[in-house]
């Protein structure tokens, strides 16, 4: 399976009209990891948009950098002084919210289904890092002699992220459940 990646640089500019700052988000270039022109990254500028409004409203600094791979965006938001301003939104709680809440924003101005992917302040590694040690515990679980090991329930996002970490390591996992309960269980090698 190949990925393809494009990536989008955004300007972005401070505006004051009538004594309101405003913020004005140009892309202005978007390439695929061949450096070739890419038409339009719509998904990730209405994303880009709405975060930084929301940013914005709640008076936060943050860097936004759109990527698309394959055919899902995701838009990372970092601190531009390598802070902590960003730390309040960064929790698994408050970044799956505001995902969910960017997602309608930009099915509410296309008409499209959004898949987008939203990171705040490295809130991805950091989930993907306590994943990783919630895979170990199990597959230590079934190393022990269990014949299987049930995670607990999470988004399609860090199920796929589970179900890749755990075929690295060897073992096999499906998904199982419905809705907000669905989770990996995670069985002995083939």
């Amino acid at each position: 399976m190949t990925t393809e990646q494009t990536t989008a640089e955004t300007e972005i500019d401070i505006i004051e009209i009538d004594g309101v700052d405003g913020v004005v988000i140009d892309v202005i270039e978007v390439e695929d990891a061949d450096g070739d022109d890419v038409e339009s990254a719509d998904e990730g500028d209405i994303a880009a948009d709405y975060i930084e409004g929301l940013l914005d409203i709640a008076d936060l600094d943050g860097d936004l950098e759109i990527e698309v791979q394959g055919e899902r965006v995701t838009l990372t938001v970092t601190d531009p002084a390598g802070g902590t301003g960003l730390r309040a939104l960064s929790t698994p709680d408050t970044v799956a919210a505001l995902q969910d809440l960017t997602r309608i924003a930009v099915q509410a101005r296309s008409g499209e289904f959004s898949r987008l992917i939203l990171d705040i302040g490295g809130s991805r590694d950091a989930r993907a890092g306590e994943l990783a040690a919630i895979v170990n515990a199990a597959v230590a679980r079934i190393e022990g002699g269990a014949a299987s090991a049930a995670l607990p329930a999470m988004s399609s996002y860090e199920r796929k992220l589970v179900h890749d970490l755990v075929a690295e390591r060897g073992y096999r996992s499906e998904s199982e459940g419905e809705g907000r309960d669905r989770h990996t269980v995670i069985r002995s090698r083939a």
